[in-house]
């Protein structure tokens, strides 16, 4: 296979950008920027979403089996830059964005486009990412988007010609 003809290939897979949370028992706090996700199932809801085997998210996740996925809407460039790295709990905020504890228990950005909460359902564990498969146990959409809500959302390609994720 040629390294860069698949590389391209898997780059040409849209994808929206959302903002993973996660809180342990002990209060440690894991947020990170995915975009790896998609609608598994209309009945129960689920979604699966890829994360990093190595992440402090993962083993988060795993412990709580619960987690958040916050949308991010178009504008919100610097949040999704924001957690690209390993980021801190600072009170009620991480990354200098608020949060607050959703029915779930897992963290739901006070200012993402909106919030999908899930119970862990089902791990798949291979390769350098684990496929974590949870019941949306809860929604929010704080502020209804005019127009279709998929243009709403912010995408990997919003942040330029040289961000890129896969490959």
């Amino acid at each position: 296979m040629d390294a860069n003809d698949k590389k391209q290939a898997l780059r040409m897979i849209p994808y929206g950008l959302y903002v993973l949370t996660a809180e342990s028992g002990d209060g440690q706090v894991a947020a990170s920027t995915v975009n790896w996700v998609t609608q598994a199932s209309f009945e129960p809801p689920l979604v699966a979403v890829g994360v990093k085997a190595d992440s402090g998210a993962h083993s988060i996740i795993k412990e709580s089996k619960v987690f958040a996925l916050n949308v991010l809407g178009k504008g919100q460039d610097s949040m999704a830059f924001s957690f690209f790295k390993p980021v801190e709990r600072e009170g009620n905020s991480i990354a200098g964005e608020a949060f607050s504890s959703g029915s779930s228990g897992a963290p739901v950005l006070a200012n993402a486009l909106a919030s999908l909460e899930c119970r862990l359902v089902e791990t798949v564990e291979i390769g350098d990412h684990s496929l974590f498969v949870g019941e949306v146990v809860d929604a929010g959409v704080p502020t209804m988007p005019d127009g279709r809500p998929d243009d709403a959302t912010l995408t990997l390609r919003d942040l330029g010609e040289k961000t890129f994720y896969g490959g």
